[in-house]
């Protein structure tokens, strides 16, 4: 039975790289701050990465290069496949061009152009997927590339990158009520609303042996996956979709219990009681944590940062504080400080506008 292992991560979010996110989600600290970005908008609060939004086709680029530097991977790949997603994608850029005129050729800017930016970086001439699942795209290019290795790829290249910052995604998050006004507060009694965030997360996924053979450093194991849909606007339709992924995920996986879960969390009303409702199903008792409070959401690169930080937690044997839940709401074992705790395994829960539901179990 071939296994799936990661033997590198690159990782961008408002509170910088890899390590220094890890670093400052363990100090309790957030990259969220109220700011006006936009004139004719009132301030509202962001994660974002600099003072001004960030380019997609950079962010794209520097998670590519660091990717490549942390997997010892020597470019070209020509036989590497690429599966990267995004919700937004060049959006923003459409949005500049519905004002002013487009300026230049609309094929550098369709949905699918950050996974051909990839493929072409590393010189792939393999497969190019580009998932889009709302909030759940991460881990559907997670599990895409996974398939790809168990029947018989050596390596795959996958992710999800946003840089969703722009007057229409606010105002229609605002529109939809589902946007907070102060800042984001997981599973809290007060909690307003979601926060929008910049980054995302790329990985190295190969076959176990071929990385034990070029003595690659292992961050962990892909265990199983399991991907549903509740056919609704949103999720949590009856709890039979989101419910159905985490059985799968569990069966594939071969697992019966876990010892950890990082649950979407994404301060909204309806999915924190939808997911505490799940927890109590499922895993009462289990501690659970959960990151948007310290990274904001970053839609479709959302679930792509969340495995990212797991397989840290994995490997320092460490579960993250809950930044920003201050009242809690719900019967949760939910980690409010740095927690040193045995992890042979984990869980990863994203549920998506559409009715998206995609969870992950990861393995050391």
């Amino acid at each position: 039975m071939r296994e799936v292992v990661c033997t590198g991560i690159a990782l961008e979010s408002a509170l910088g790289d890899l390590e220094t996110t890890w670093a400052m989600l363990l100090s309790g600290e957030t990259g969220i701050s109220k700011r006006r970005v936009f004139g004719d908008l009132p301030a509202f609060p962001v994660a974002m990465i600099g003072s001004e939004p960030t380019q997609i086709d950079q962010l794209t680029t520097s998670l590519t290069t660091t990717l490549l530097a942390d997997a010892g991977w020597q470019a070209p790949l020509s036989d590497c496949p690429v599966i990267v997603g995004s919700s937004r994608a060049y959006q923003p850029q459409w949005e500049q061009f519905a004002q002013s005129g487009i300026t230049s050729s609309i094929l550098d800017y369709l949905p699918h152009m950050p996974a051909i930016a990839v493929a072409r970086l590393i010189g792939s001439t393999s497969a190019v997927l580009a998932p889009m699942a709302a909030c759940a795209t991460g881990i559907w290019a997670i599990e895409r590339g996974y398939q790809m290795i168990l029947n018989g790829a050596d390596r795959a290249l996958v992710g999800a990158v946003e840089a969703p910052i722009s007057p229409l995604t606010v105002v229609g998050f605002q529109q939809m009520g589902a946007m907070a006004t102060d800042g984001c507060y997981p599973f809290d009694k007060n909690r307003q609303g979601l926060v929008l965030g910049e980054g995302g997360a790329f990985f190295a996924l190969e076959e176990r042996s071929i990385a034990e053979a070029r003595g690659a450093k292992i961050y962990g194991q892909i265990l199983g996956c399991g991907l549903t849909n509740d056919a609704s606007h949103a999720w949590g339709v009856g709890g039979g979709a989101g419910a159905m992924a985490v059985r799968l995920c569990l069966e594939r996986s071969g697992l019966k219990s876990v010892d950890h879960i990082v649950l979407h969390g994404t301060s909204t009303q309806l999915n924190d009681r939808y997911e505490a409702s799940l927890v109590q199903d499922f895993f009462p008792g289990v501690p659970v944590t959960g990151n948007k409070g310290a990274v904001g959401h970053t839609l479709g690169a959302a679930a792509a940062i969340t495995v990212a930080l797991a397989f840290r937690s994995l490997q320092c044997q460490i579960i993250p504080p809950t930044v920003g839940c201050r009242d809690l709401e719900f019967d949760l074992t939910l980690i409010r400080q740095p927690l040193a705790t045995k992890l042979q395994n984990l869980m990863c829960w994203s549920f998506g506008f559409g009715g998206q539901n995609a969870v992950v179990a990861l393995g050391i």
